[in-house]
């Protein structure tokens, strides 16, 4: 099955929302009102744009792109688990 069809009208609007999300992240990382919306848009930045790896993947057909998208979410789920940390910390008062 030829998928190159679906993916040459589809992948445009999807990087188009792309996009637009990844400029709503930002303005949310540098404008957020505290630390915990701040850190939840990086997390969602970077979860998205693993993802936004991943269709460029599909759209250049290359696998090596791919890895770069596995350490990205890799980083990003660490991260998340230090913030916890520091977060659970903070609240105990160690």
């Amino acid at each position: 099955m030829d998928t190159t069809y679906v993916l040459d009208i589809y992948l445009p609007v999807v990087f188009a929302v792309f996009l637009a999300a990844f400029t709503l992240y930002i303005i949310r990382i540098v404008k957020g009102p505290s630390v915990v919306d701040m850190a939840l848009a990086v997390d969602c930045l970077a979860f998205d744009l693993a993802v936004f790896i991943g269709l460029l993947t599909l759209y250049f057909r290359t696998p090596f792109l791919i890895i770069g998208a596995i350490a990205l979410a890799l980083w990003a789920y660490i991260l998340d688990i230090y913030i916890a940390k520091y977060f659970v910390r903070r609240e105990v008062g160690e």
